[in-house]
């Protein structure tokens, strides 16, 4: 199974300027998930945009193969960013209406239903209005109506916003359960949610693709670019503002700082392995 997008274009008006929201985009996918990382604005809500079908592309062409020739979006689920319900239908009755819309038919329909809602812990709140549901439910209740049909390509745009820390390991419990045989695209500011899950992570800035690789490979070309220092307090500052620190520990009247910089950065620094965080401050700095 692969999906293809080779040199994706999309421009917009700016003033009286043109823009590249995604310039000569090019990326082959195949079983398992990839995480989307960069600032906004570097293209991730345009490229899935785009690979949903909800914009067109000025140029550049998408291909999905898997052995037969039904149309790539009926084997695509969604998850948009702060998508909306009907707030009147019930959880369960949510989820059999999106698998009225998608065509999908099991034998049982309620108990699958009910099983889809398990997945992502709503099986109790199944009979309950969406309208009664808090914003963490109607995230979950969104990420359950994508796996409707078990398609293919799973697209997740912000998935785990307002889910406490429980569900967000939930969650990503869920998508490691079901990237064994399908294409997952996981879009997130939250860095830790792709460095438990994603099997390859897409650095992404101003609609180009920065760095592709794995966890191990971003953070192994960072290797020695990453550093701790103890500082005292009132000396935290004029860090922050001098280098791009990553992370800042306080211990009484001293912080450990983490420094991300391509050269030794002071006397006393000590190299430290990178993290994934380290990698998109590197390229990013603040996000």
């Amino acid at each position: 199974m692969e999906l293809k997008l080779e040199g994706i274009t999309k421009s917009y008006t700016k003033g009286k300027k043109r823009k590249n929201a995604l310039e000569d985009f090019t990326l082959t996918l195949t079983e398992g998930v990839y995480g989307l990382l960069g600032p906004n604005g570097a293209g991730k809500s345009t490229l899935i945009n785009i690979i949903t079908g909800i914009i067109g592309r000025d140029s550049g062409s998408i291909s999905f193969t898997d052995g037969n020739d039904n149309s790539f979006l009926s084997h695509l689920g969604f998850m948009p960013q702060g998508m909306d319900f009907y707030r009147n239908f019930t959880a369960k009755d949510y989820i059999k209406y999106i698998m009225a819309l998608k065509k999908y038919s099991p034998d049982n329909a309620d108990e699958y239903a009910l099983t889809t809602l398990g997945r992502v812990n709503l099986r109790a709140d199944a009979d309950k209005k969406i309208g009664a549901f808090s914003g963490g439910m109607k995230q979950r209740l969104g990420i359950a109506q994508a796996i409707v049909g078990e398609p293919k390509v799973l697209i997740f745009d912000e998935p785990t916003a307002g889910l406490d820390a429980k569900e967000r390991i939930r969650f990503r419990n869920v998508i490691s359960s079901l990237a064994a045989d399908k294409i997952v695209i996981l879009a997130t500011h939250i860095v830790t949610d792709i460095a438990y899950v994603a099997k390859t992570v897409v650095l992404m800035n101003e609609g180009r693709i920065i760095k592709t690789g794995t966890q191990e490979e971003l953070c192994s070309d960072i290797s020695d670019k990453v550093w701790e220092i103890t500082a005292q307090s009132d000396k935290v500052m004029d860090y922050m503002n001098r280098m791009r620190v990553s992370n800042a520990v306080s211990d009484g009247n001293k912080y450990t700082l983490r420094i991300v910089s391509d050269e030794y950065p002071e006397n006393d620094a000590v190299s430290v392995p990178p993290t994934l965080e380290d990698v998109c401050i590197y390229y990013f700095g603040d996000m």
